[in-house]
């Protein structure tokens, strides 16, 4: 093939100038991409980039430009990281977060161009080809990858991970299987939910195309059989000598499940998929029907053995043999039954499917990967849907009314994905225990049946307010409140609200058309005042868990003190003794070891005597975390027992009890928001990892929503402990559990559970778009997950776990500056007095716009004001967490320092530094240009990796009006997209929006000309949520008004960022140039600056 390569800096006309080394990466000796104009719907052509970062770090980097075709005529052009090889198939989209080693290995994605829906693939790379005790591969699904091309938005080009030996790319390359980042996949995901899977090619032309070359045209995977592609071709045996005998199908079985099978004392023969089975089914315990790709009538021969197996069953010619099928195993057992099937529009693939069983109403979260589905409406007689997925409707398993037949449509082994449903392979082994047994199944399956308490009547609530704000304790809890009562009003409820916090929202007694508290008390949240209260007003109900640490400790002194029972109140939600059994360090650690879980070496002291006897039982360095405290006040890292002693006796000072545990420092710190109901449906709405190690309190720490360093086995081991965790102290609404996990293995242990909503519960709400303090107020009076409505697409359920096809990232607000001697160290104690987030689709985007958000004195990923000069103080800046040290980092990479020293300096994960030294290599870049010299293609990629007009414009030697100008007229915009919980496999019918330059499409039409209503941005001292206040009162006026109005702000712990609060909501940055965009963009008629503050 003919080619050239030239250089990154050449790429962007910077005549070679990038001064390391280079470093040549496997995907990376391609075609230079050429520059190419693309039309905007509304402006100027916009040139030619690529999303994400298409420049590696100190390093050489070539392309090559592929495009990916659709049969609707549309074309999309990407960089090549894969094999370069045109293929044709089937188009399809799975909304799955993490595990893309276990999904491209799945032989259910035989034939189909995969396109994966989170933006950022590839950051833990890939692990080696080993295989595990039982002879099956230990990483993957099969021994290749079966996708037919992999698009992705952003690839990392730089993986780490333990586990990690190879990057995708290389991977893909060995394999031979083509792979194009730099596409909007978003556009990609809405399309094919309009217009169903769609057949596409991606083609590779050659440098010289002659007029007798072949063109590529569309095929569709679905009229060949792949069964037979990807099934055995000879009979195999796993777990030689276990008990049970299993007679597997294989038509694309996944290795997971022969592994769990075999971890069930299973002997698994597995044989081709058009093995006549009927002359072997009498030497095994029960048959087993594989998943597998495609269209499963082009097996019509595989249908016809096991209809054979069906009919000498029920005649009674062989004796009863069970039969369980998964996926594909259960359209053939269908199909075999007399059924019929039918091809969903574009399948329900992705690891979030909730899936109702029918016989107790439970609900699931599944993995799943079909574009077939079963026609239940022509089961014969003698047959029964036994699951349904709770969002299209669609059938997820059928039953046998006789027999020990049954099926399921979604993954219970996982891989990738959750787990819960795992207990069916258990079922499976159970019916062959007893075959003859026809109700082993029903009885099994009915287990948890959910049956409503009589004395569920609430009609009057007190709600607990958090009081004055406080480090640790801020607007979130005005949020939470205010949805609470929101929630609590929607079902008739009358409210009592306390809190003497007079600046916040949810203390209006004019809701200005939104729904208010019946009563308010401005009072202090203290049990004395709190009799008072309830013997006043006799509510029937109390609700702690809205109210911070003061709620909660407030509700358990009045338990105590018998309030509660004397005046017949019921504390709706976590009861008192869960929340004691999380608060209590010794309760909570003697519950942990009741279901094996890992908890970090500790004891629970009352006095600083015992916890010095602890600390030389542990060890220095070791941890003090104190209970019942709100921020982790008085908590710490210790080193030695000076230091302890000081420590543990202001601990000790404030909290009754302190827990002496042992130091995990450098671990990663990683966070799960859990919602569950009375019923025991649970589900993990957002998982986040902090940028800094364990040491730093989360509320200090830079956060990142989703994880981007966790495989689909880390991911999904914390999901199920947090469940069983959760389940096990009965906690009934939201709460978030914290682990460490050792950076090095999958060892972990469990750092804390708050029972409660939080700072977190906050900023997971605003990531995903998930309500969970309206939720979990509707979950305290009793209402089940699976009845309730997601709010944001409004036509499916609230029992499901957001996919998100963004990056969130928050940055906390320190005010330290303003306090003469205080430490800038930040530790396990929380110091920050607010936090903001920002939203992008790289982590550079994200980054880059939450640090400028923090302050307008803050012009990005740079060292800013930060400034040293010796190497020792630098190297101590790295080592010594503090508010300062992100710009640190900035600073080194700046000066040359290697990621390699800064990880070990600051023990923060590689994969975050490398993205990090990106920007830095970026910086370097624009630098080498004047304003007259920029080249639109390299502005266009500064803005895609967070880049505002100011910064580029002090790097050219302009302004940031002549910036904006430029890009203007070069058609550089951002486009507009929206937060759906779903990504975008739902269309969302909420306007809750942010912008990004990583995109091809806006979401959204601009037609509503709104007025514009400018926020107040971050908390500090001097302005809080009192300016919230103004901009919610504001928003609501306008609407009572009859106009629209448009909100900007970016504080994840205010009313004003509820997406129903206002018509439009961008979670944006209050910077000259982002609120220009929205305002030019939108077209409003007028804005309103004089409610957010100083900021506007």
């Amino acid at each position: 093939m003919l080619g050239f390569v030239i250089s990154a800096a050449a790429f962007l006309n910077t005549g070679s100038r990038l001064r390391s080394a280079p470093r040549i990466y496997a995907h990376s000796q391609r075609h230079v991409i050429p520059k190419v104009m693309e039309q905007d719907d509304d402006g100027p052509q916009r040139p030619q980039a690529f999303i994400g970062s298409t420049f590696g770090s100190n390093s050489a980097m070539f392309y090559r430009q592929g495009t990916l075709v659709l049969e609707d005529g549309s074309r999309l052009r990407g960089v090549s990281f894969g094999y370069e090889g045109s293929v044709a198939g089937e188009l399809v989209f799975t909304t799955g977060m993490v595990g893309y080693p276990e999904s491209l290995t799945d032989p259910s994605y035989r034939g189909q161009l995969l396109v994966m829906t989170y933006p950022i693939i590839g950051n833990y790379g890939v692990p080696d080809d080993v295989h595990d005790e039982f002879g099956l591969p230990q990483f993957f699904e099969s021994e290749r990858v079966q996708v037919a091309a992999v698009i992705i938005s952003d690839y990392s080009h730089h993986h780490s991970h333990w586990s990690s030996r190879r990057s995708l790319s290389e991977w893909l390359h060995s394999q031979r299987v083509p792979a194009l980042y730099g596409i909007d996949t978003r556009l990609l995901t809405k399309k094919i939910r309009a217009k169903g899977a769609l057949k596409a090619y991606i083609e590779f032309e050659p440098t010289v195309v002659l007029g007798d070359t072949p063109r590529m045209s569309f095929v569709d995977p679905n009229e060949r059989n792949l069964v037979a592609e990807v099934s055995t071709t000879e009979t195999k045996v796993y777990g030689a000598g276990n008990q049970w005998k299993v007679l597997a199908l294989d038509c694309g079985i996944k290795a997971n499940i022969i592994r769990s099978l075999v971890l069930r004392d299973c002997e698994v023969t597995l044989m081709p998929w058009n093995t006549p089975l009927l002359p072997l089914i009498q030497d095994y315990d029960g048959l087993f029907l594989s998943n597998g790709p495609g269209d499963p009538t082009m097996v019509e021969a595989t249908i016809s053995h096991i209809r054979e197996i069906l009919e000498a069953q029920l005649t009674g010619t062989i004796t009863t043999k069970p039969i369980f099928g998964i996926c594909l195993g259960n359209q053939l057992l269908a199909l075999a039954a007399g059924c019929s099937t039918y091809k969903l529009p574009f399948g329900n693939r992705g690891q979030n499917q909730p899936v109702t069983n029918l016989l107790t109403d439970r609900c699931f979260i599944t993995p799943q990967n079909h574009g077939y589905a079963i026609d239940t409406t022509s089961l014969p007689s003698g047959w029964a849907p036994l699951f349904q997925n709770r969002n299209d409707g669609s059938n997820e398993g059928i039953m046998h009314d006789t027999m020990p037949w049954f099926s399921a449509q979604f993954h219970p082994e996982a891989k990738a994905g959750p787990s819960d449903t795992s207990f069916l392979f258990e079922l499976f082994v159970d019916v062959m225990k007893k075959p003859a047994d026809a109700t082993t199944i029903t009885t099994a399956l009915n287990v948890g049946r959910y049956t409503l308490p009589n004395d569920q009547t609430v009609k009057k609530v007190l709600l607990l307010g958090s009081g004055g704000l406080s480090i640790g304790q801020a607007g979130e809890f005005d949020y939470s409140g205010a949805q609470a009562i929101k929630a609590l009003k929607e079902e008739g409820i009358e409210v009592l609200l306390m809190n003497p916090n007079i600046a916040s929202v949810q203390t209006n007694m004019d809701g200005q058309g939104q729904s208010q508290a019946d009563k308010v008390y401005l009072l202090p949240v203290s049990p004395e005042i709190v009799e008072e209260v309830i013997a006043r007003d006799r509510p029937d109900g109390i609700i702690l868990s809205m109210g911070g640490q003061t709620g909660l400790n407030c509700g358990i002194e009045l338990d105590k003190r018998g309030i509660l029972k004397k005046y017949n109140v019921r504390v709706l939600g976590t009861s008192v003794a869960s929340i004691e059994a999380t608060e209590d360090r010794g309760i909570f650690s003697d519950k942990l070891q009741e279901i094996d879980e890992r908890i970090a070496p500790s004891f629970a002291v009352d006095t600083v005597e015992a916890a010095l006897e602890a600390a030389l039982e542990i060890g220095y360095p070791c941890m003090i975390r104190a209970a019942f405290a709100l921020g982790g006040l008085g908590s710490g890292l210790v080193n030695d027992e000076e230091q302890f002693i000081n420590v543990a006796r202001t601990a000790l000072a404030s909290s009754p009890q302190i827990l002496v545990e042992k130091s995990l420092k450098g671990w990663k710190e990683v966070e799960y928001e859990v919602v569950r109901d009375a019923a025991d449906n649970c589900i993990t709405v957002c998982n986040m990892e902090n940028f800094d190690p364990l040491g730093v309190h989360t509320g200090d720490s830079i956060v990142v929503a989703p994880s981007q360093t966790l495989t689909d086995e880390e991911y999904h081991m914390l999901r199920t402990t947090a469940i069983k965790v959760v389940r096990h102290l009965g906690i009934v609404g939201e709460c978030n559990i914290q682990y460490a996990l050792d950076p090095k293995s999958q060892d972990y242990c469990i750092i804390e559970v708050n029972p409660r909503l939080s700072r977190s519960s906050a900023l997971a709400s605003k990531a995903t778009g998930y309500p969970l303090a309206f939720i979990a107020a509707k979950l305290a009076l009793g209402k089940l997950l699976p009845d309730l409505t997601n709010s944001v697409t409004q036509s499916t359920t609230a029992c499901f776990e957001p996919s998100l096809d963004y990056i969130v990232c928050k940055v906390p607000r320190w005010d330290l500056t303003k306090f003469n001697l205080v430490s800038r160290e930040i530790g396990s104690a929380m110091k920050s007095v607010g936090e903001v987030m920002a939203i992008g689709r790289s982590f550079e985007e994200a980054l880059q716009k939450a640090l400028r958000m923090t302050d307008t004195s803050i012009a990005g990923f740079e060292p800013n004001s930060f400034s040293i000069q010796s190497e020792e103080e630098l190297v101590k800046a790295l080592e010594v967490a503090s508010d300062l040290r992100v710009y640190a980092v900035a600073l080194a990479l700046q000066r040359g320092m290697s990621v390699e020293r800064i990880h070990t300096l600051t023990s923060i994960d590689p994969w975050f530094l490398y993205k990090l030294k990106r920007v830095t290599d970026m910086h370097q870049i624009l630098s080498e240009y004047s304003s007259g010299t920029l080249p639109a293609t390299t502005l266009l990629q500064a803005k895609k990796s967070g880049f505002s007009d100011a910064q580029v414009a002090r790097r050219i030697g302009s302004t940031e009006l002549e910036v904006r100008a430029q890009r203007k007229s070069a058609g550089v915009t951002p486009f507009v997209k929206q937060i759906d919980t779903m990504a975008a496999e739902f269309p969302a019918a909420t306007n809750y929006l942010y912008m990004t330059y990583n995109g091809d499409e806006h979401d959204l039409p601009f037609n509503e000309q709104g007025t514009m209503v400018v926020g107040s941005g971050v908390y500090r001292i001097g302005s809080s949520v009192e300016f919230d206040w103004c901009s919610v009162s504001a928003i609501r006026t306008l609407r009572a008004m009859g106009k629209k109005s448009v909100m900007i702000n970016y504080n994840p712990e205010t009313v004003s960022t509820d997406y129903d609060e206002c018509d439009r909501l961008y979670f944006e940055e209050l910077s000259l140039e982002r609120i220009l965009d929205v305002y030019e963009r939108e077209g409003c008629d007028q804005a309103i600056v004089s409610v957010g503050g100083q900021i506007p």
